[in-house]
């Protein structure tokens, strides 16, 4: 009887539990109600759950959809920092360009990143897209060659301070920043891009900077060269630190950061003793130390984080389609018609290329006037149509993952992933171009899921809302890339 009451009792407590859920709005909303999940709602540790993407690997589940809004739990939000500028420890000099351009209070990541950088640690920023991360590390730096200047020599072509980055487009957004924070405090910024470097290596560039924003190939040509000198640089930040990290970009960073003097912890006097760096991004590896250990000591990084890293943004809905191949299209013009009528700017990514230039072509063709932007574009097309869109003069632009991370597109309205992307930390990215700071408050993002490998890696997002955890595998293809750099060190050391 006593085993037969705990099992009632258990029961009557799970339905009045459902019964309490289903009176809430729903985080996960299905369009079989059913499998709606509800704030506070759990699963056991081995407890099976049904998912709304459950069966969306056969075929007669076209048609099928659910909604995410916000992150399963808001519990562990965690205390609001609410610190002025002033209490952070930032000059009346930079105060009174951040009350210029409008800002009243650092964001949580800005308040947390700016005592670790201005005490002179090695950092690793990771905060959600669009909360702020450039001022994080920007204003700090620009104290620091404030107090420096007076007692630096100043040289041509050495800067105190360089930022790196994978893309063009980043650089050039980064230095335009740079520059409207420093034009009223005697410090210059120069950008460097690639695409000119052989000009400049026979008409070699003379001129003060103390702020160098570069992207790592060109950095890394002129500073071989001897066109820019590097003796007086005291701080180097690494931003899109992931992707300078992968496969891609980190034996060329390597080769480049060794060359630098960085310190476990820099010196902060005048001038200062050696180099101190700052990793930035939405999406760090956990195994980022490993990754790190070719140029600097990774007990040396202290990390900043926020609540929402490696999460769905909280404050946008996220709606996924179960589709076929050849609904796709059809869905996306009806998508874009509507948002045309809200007057929205759109952004459509596509995993290639070919599936890229389709998008565009295939919406100009139907009235829709849309631009296009990939890696193979020519640079100034590239520029030029990125400017287009974040203008405003035209509101829909398709594109790769070569516009996923680091811009500022804060006019974005709508995120469709006409192509679901291959990784997670992809799909953090992308939806990070709407939902930012100034951005509309009615942002929206819209999932096409047609492939099986899409509808795997849904499954798992959707379990990971459910469970309340992090987004699975956010790191893969960096991790993949540690992986091969610790099995050549270890057969080197043979």
């Amino acid at each position: 009887m006593t085993k037969l009451r705990q099992f009632l009792n258990l029961s009557y407590c799970r339905y009045y539990s459902a019964q309490q859920a289903k009176k809430k709005v729903p985080i996960i909303s299905c369009k079989r109600p059913e499998f709606n999940h509800y704030e506070g709602q759990t699963y056991g540790k081995f407890e099976v759950i049904n998912l709304a993407s459950k069966g969306w690997l056969h075929d007669k589940s076209k048609g099928d959809y659910f909604s995410i809004y916000g992150n399963a739990s808001k519990k562990d939000l965690g205390p609001v920092f609410k610190k002025s500028f002033e209490e952070i420890g930032l000059s009346e000099e930079l105060r009174e360009v951040m009350t210029h351009q409008g800002y009243s209070l650092p964001t949580v990541i800005q308040a947390k990143s700016f005592s670790p950088i201005i005490q002179g640690y090695n950092t690793a920023i990771t905060a959600e897209t669009g909360c702020g991360k450039t001022l994080a590390y920007m204003l700090p730096i620009l104290q620091h060659i404030t107090q420096w200047k007076p007692h630096i020599q100043e040289e041509f072509n050495s800067p105190l301070a360089v930022v790196l980055t994978p893309s063009r487009e980043l650089a050039s957004q980064l230095g335009e920043v740079a520059t409207s924070l420093a034009e009223t405090q005697n410090i210059n910024v120069t950008t460097l891009i690639g695409g000119k470097t052989k000009k400049k290596i026979l008409d070699p560039p003379i001129e003060y900077c103390d702020v160098l924003v570069a992207t790592l190939g060109a950095f890394s040509k002129l500073v071989t060269t001897g066109i820019y000198k590097i003796h007086n640089v005291h701080h180097v930040v690494l931003d899109e630190a992931d992707t300078l990290l992968d496969d891609t970009f980190i034996d060329k960073l390597a080769a480049v950061l060794k060359k630098f003097r960085i310190h476990y912890k820099c010196e902060i006097k005048t001038p200062p003793e050696g180099c101190q760096i700052t990793l930035v991004s939405a999406t760090l590896p956990h195994e980022l130390p490993e990754s790190v250990s070719a140029f600097m000591d990774p007990q040396s990084l202290r990390t900043v984080t926020t609540n929402n890293i490696h999460r769905i943004l909280p404050h946008v809905p996220h709606k996924f389609l179960r589709l076929g191949k050849a609904q796709k299209p059809g869905e996306l013009l009806k998508l874009v018609q509507a948002d045309m009528n809200m007057n929205r700017q759109v952004m459509i990514f596509s995993n290639k290329t070919a599936t890229c230039d389709f998008v565009s072509m295939f919406l100009n063709e139907n009235n829709v006037e849309c631009l296009n932007i990939n890696g193979r574009m020519a640079v100034p097309l590239k520029a030029g149509n990125m400017d287009l869109f974040k203008s405003g003069k035209v509101r829909v632009i398709s594109s790769t993952d070569v516009a996923s991370r680091g811009l500022d597109t804060t006019g974005v309205g709508h995120i469709i992933n006409y192509d679901f992307p291959l990784y997670t930390s992809d799909y953090i990215h992308r939806c990070g171009r709407t939902g930012r700071l100034g951005s509309p408050s009615d942002c929206t993002i819209t999932n096409f899921i047609a492939w099986p490998r899409e509808i795997q890696l849904v499954q798992r997002i959707e379990e990971a809302i459910r469970r309340n955890k992090e987004l699975p595998n956010v790191n893969a293809n960096i991790k993949r890339q540690i992986v091969n750099r610790i099995v050549k060190m270890s057969g080197s050391m043979q």
